[in-house]
């Protein structure tokens, strides 16, 4: 059969039909542990270059999905992991050393890896379609295209002629519906679902959107003190930038001029280092969205992830609170699992208008929710700011955690309760960034993690699991989820981690 040309009508015909024979996947497949079934994981960041040159050690964000290789505890399921790159042999094996109860030769019989041998900054997606063999050799580790899906870390038209000329459906967001997972998109989507947010602008183009937004945020909210500037496809708070509204003129006909004037010298950009000038850029290629910087005397960043599966149906299955630095606090560093039980249920509720909203829209997949919760002399005061239609920093250690503890998500409390009714609390970061860890090989980590007794105990269901260990030698930098009984137990833990680590990246070095 003739492939159809990228981006044309019969390929989406094509990619329709595929998408709809997933709902029996789900329906038969998914709830049988023992089913066959395979997983083709494409973990590629199909983002604009500006953004991914902007984050250190991104050819080795593939390795963050290696979590999947978690299912292959189901014993029949097999894994075909295509990467840019060779994982190094010893990270393959600390993954599967992981499985409860499997036999690593047993779940390596059934992990197939492919790399491209290419180290460019282009997509991992881009490569493989330009390698016709690569894609032969995924297609020849496929026992049954009727029971494989594939998945990504986002979604967009390459995945979407990927999956076309694979001949499988894969599990995540149309990118016909890209937009919806967009700055501009979130709050058309926040307005539809009902739900409080930032008074904002979106669709924006231009710098002269953009000063022409500001001054009307501030006609309209006249105490405002700061706006938030969001590219539509900034992630972890890279693609953002504040503008301060401090001495600005109370005269309307002046405002305008003013504006125009100080938004290229006071604009600060997320981005370290970043001008205003490679900023705009950006924002020009990307379009974006400006919103009023919400203030309290406390706030706090919560989101919420669900799932829309492919009948419709809804679902929380998680809530966390982010961990935030960088210049203006927006740089997504780690999380804590749970969200703070003040406010967690409220999360919850506007996490899952949003996620019915997004149904409406047609989306299903993953999806999460950012929020900021203001406190208020009544209460907390709960306001959504993004929405993302892919693989996010709190994804995957919650997916971790599903795949280490076999517990379920108790939607009433918001807790996640091991087997035997126990809760189970993390702390997870994937930017642990030291120079002194630079030259420490995915080895050496390990052997430090054995002899201090830093690994995940799966018979105490608690303890470290590390990721993006590729990037450690060359770049210092990796992330850690921290599992324990309690939240303060959960990040005493990760805290001890760090300090043996600086512990023995320093006796290494003398």
């Amino acid at each position: 059969m003739a492939i159809p040309t990228p981006g044309s009508a019969e390929e989406l015909e094509v990619f329709k039909q595929l998408q709809q024979s997933f709902v029996h996947q789900f329906r038969d497949v998914f709830p049988d542990r023992k089913a066959w079934q395979t997983v083709v994981v494409v973990p590629s960041g199909t983002l604009d270059i500006g953004i991914l040159e902007q984050i250190k050690g991104i050819q080795h964000y593939e390795e963050r999905m290696l979590f999947m290789l978690m299912l292959l505890r189901q014993p029949r399921t097999k894994i075909v992991y295509v990467t840019s790159q060779t994982i190094d042999p010893a990270i393959i094996d600390y993954y599967l050393h992981l499985l409860p109860g499997v036999p690593s030769a047993h779940a390596r019989r059934r992990l197939t890896l492919i790399s491209c041998h290419d180290g460019s900054s282009t997509p991992l997606t881009q490569k493989i379609l330009g390698r016709g063999l690569v894609r032969e050799r995924i297609k020849q580790a496929i026992d049954d295209p009727a029971t494989t899906h594939m998945a990504c870390y986002n979604v967009t038209e390459y995945e979407r002629t990927l999956a076309v000329k694979l001949g499988i459906p894969l599990y995540g967001c149309d990118p016909a519906l890209w937009h919806v997972g967009t700055k501009s998109g979130g709050h058309e989507i926040f307005r539809k679902a009902g739900v409080n947010a930032p008074d904002g602008r979106e669709n924006l183009k231009t710098e002269t959107d953009i000063v022409n937004a500001l001054v009307e945020l501030k006609t309209a909210n006249p105490d405002l003190k700061k706006v938030a500037i969001k590219q539509n496809d900034g992630i972890s708070g890279a693609g953002n930038a504040v503008f301060s509204f401090e001495d600005a003129p109370t005269e309307s006909d002046t405002l305008l001029a003013w504006v125009a004037q100080e938004l290229p010298l006071r604009v600060q950009p997320e981005a370290k280092g970043q001008t205003w000038s490679e900023f705009l850029k950006l924002f020009e290629s990307l379009g974006g969205a400006v919103e009023c910087w919400l203030e309290a005397e406390e706030v706090q960043s919560p989101s919420a992830q669900g799932l829309i599966n492919p009948l419709g149906e809804v679902t929380i299955v998680s809530t966390h609170d982010q961990v935030l630095g960088g210049a203006s606090g927006q740089t997504y560093l780690g999380c804590k699992f749970p969200a703070d039980d003040v406010y967690r249920n409220d999360v919850q509720q506007s996490a899952l208008k949003v996620g019915k909203a997004l149904a409406e829209e047609g989306v299903w997949g993953r999806f999460a929710v950012d929020f900021l919760a203001l406190k208020q002399d009544q209460g907390w005061d709960i306001q959504a700011i993004e929405i993302n239609v892919r693989r996010g920093g709190t994804t995957l250690p919650y997916m971790m955690l599903q795949f280490l503890i076999d517990g379920t998500y108790d939607t009433d409390t918001g807790l996640y309760m091991t087997r035997n009714g126990q809760p189970r609390y993390y702390y997870a970061s994937d930017t642990i960034h030291k120079d002194i860890y630079q030259g420490l090989l995915p080895e050496d980590l390990i052997n430090i993690l054995v002899e201090n007794n830093l690994s995940f105990h799966t018979a105490e269901q608690r303890g470290v699991v590390f990721h993006l260990i590729g990037a450690l030698s060359e770049f210092g930098k990796m992330g850690a989820l921290c599992v324990d009984e309690s939240p303060e137990q959960a990040e005493a833990l990760f805290h001890q981690a760090i300090k043996v680590l600086d512990r023995e990246a320093e006796a290494a070095a003398l």
